[in-house]
């Protein structure tokens, strides 16, 4: 059974850090690429970053280039997202998707992705 779990969410003030981690189980996480995708209230749900599964070169939002790290842990069969310099506006709800493949697509298209997980709450605030 393919399943993604993140964990690692929470209330941070502004300034901030949290690292995120998505477990996968079920499957290898070798040979996909791995979105990390967040969803505010009342709003769409955006791409953040995209890591291709062959050199794990990373693409990110505009949003969150130079704050955010997105990395994979293949012998762990995990990744995560490490959030420096938290802002308001990050709040959302945090989700991790993969899709077998080497490269990322050029869109951070929700379409793109086959298995999800059940996503995690950041919350920035003071």
């Amino acid at each position: 059974q393919v399943q993604l779990v993140e964990s690692g969410g929470g209330l941070v003030q502004p300034g901030g850090s949290l690292r995120l981690s998505c477990a996968a189980s079920g499957f290898g996480l070798d040979y996909y690429v791995i979105g990390w995708f967040r969803q505010a209230p009342g709003k769409e749900r955006e791409g953040v970053s995209c890591t291709n599964s062959n050199d794990h070169s990373t693409d990110y939002a505009d949003s969150v280039k130079g704050r955010f790290t997105a990395s994979r842990d293949n012998a762990k069969n995990t990744a995560y997202l490490q959030m420096n310099s938290l802002k308001p506006e990050d709040t959302a709800v945090y989700y991790c998707a993969v899709t077998p493949g080497s490269y990322c697509s050029s869109s951070f298209s929700v379409w793109d992705y086959d298995y999800w997980g059940q996503g995690t709450q950041v919350t920035v605030s003071s």
